[in-house]
């Protein structure tokens, strides 16, 4: 029977148990997969604590996890036979509860599979969609070119980081904002234009100087908060706000005086809302997959833990020490 890694109790990572289930069969229009790698992600921590920003609790014990790759091994009704057999990575996000993906076994929708791209190994594949379909607003909402100064709080992340290779992809410059002076000179090898160290920089004073007075005409912003303010004092002239977390909490002041006087825009985003959208879902998609093949993107694994191992994989995660995707493997 596989294993299966289910939440016993809104206690966080330390709550989830590795249970051994009966296989399952896939439903109209889902594919059973066996699982080799599934990524975890920081807003998982709050699934597993039970706080769903609104959303109602899953039923306990609950599965969780989207971010996957594996092989197919079943198929529901309506789904393109093609399929059987293939090494395919997983978009989210879906029902964690129904489709959760960490384990050694998965029913997914087969709309949310793509055939795992040449030369990604399957760590790498689970570690691929969430970052690069985030930062892809960069390019759907940001309309990216080349030449552009974007600005990239919380630069180290994983979404920080495909970024990184979306703005390099396009000529443009990407400024990596980071906490700390340990991470510079690896946010520099990933193609960081240049870096604002806020722990000992003025963010503000930086981003003009780096930009020479100009400002940065993207910020992509998962920070929110008291930081809002700053990013908009930052921004260049018709600039770009994508806001795509709240890091800094939701309780800051709303900058008007610098919407109003620079003519900004302030976008909120979710890869959820890429995902819904099938004619731009598929051109991200296209994107990211040309741009693998060409070898100018490259999802970054920072470490692997097997399922057992899932308590010191999120606390790894949520220390912030390593740069890239933590996944959990599963040896099959």
């Amino acid at each position: 029977m596989p294993k299966i890694l289910r939440l016993h109790d809104f206690g966080g990572p330390g709550s989830l148990r590795l249970d051994e289930l009966p296989s399952a069969e896939p439903g109209p229009g889902e594919v059973r997969i066996r699982v080799q790698a599934c990524s975890i992600t920081l807003d998982q921590l709050a699934y597993l604590n039970g706080d769903g920003h609104g959303a109602p609790r899953p039923e306990l014990p609950a599965r969780f996890g989207y971010g996957a790759a594996g092989l197919v091994d079943g198929l529901g009704e309506g789904v393109d036979p093609a399929w059987a057999g293939r090494a395919v990575s997983v978009i989210g996000p879906f029902d964690q509860a129904r489709h959760g993906c960490a384990g050694e076994e998965a029913i997914v929708p087969a709309d949310a599979l793509v055939a795992l791209p040449e030369g990604l190994d399957p760590a790498q594949g689970a570690a691929l969609w969430a970052p690069y379909l985030t930062a892809y607003a960069l390019i759907h909402l940001g309309r990216l070119r080349e030449g552009d100064h974007v600005a990239l709080p919380a630069g180290s992340s994983t979404v920080g980081l495909a970024a990184i290779q979306i703005c390099r992809a396009a000529g443009a410059l990407p400024i990596a904002v980071t906490r700390s002076g340990a991470k510079v000179e690896a946010l520099l090898a990933a193609g960081a234009h240049a870096v604002v160290r806020t722990d000992t920089q003025n963010y503000v004073d930086e981003i003009g100087r780096l930009t020479g007075g100009a400002g940065a005409r993207i910020t992509f912003d998962p920070i929110g908060g008291d930081f809002l303010a700053e990013a908009a004092a930052a921004a260049a002239p018709g600039g770009v706000l994508i806001e795509y977390g709240v890091l800094g909490g939701t309780n800051g002041r709303f900058p008007v005086e610098h919407v109003l006087g620079k003519g900004l825009t302030v976008r909120g985003w979710t890869v959820g809302e890429l995902v819904a959208e099938p004619g731009a879902r598929r051109a991200a998609v296209d994107h990211v997959l040309r741009r693998i093949a060409e070898g100018a993107y490259a999802p970054r694994v920072a470490a692997r833990f097997p399922l057992e191992d899932a308590a010191a994989a999120f606390a790894q995660l949520a220390s912030g020490a390593r740069m890239g995707q933590t996944v959990l493997v599963t040896g099959l």
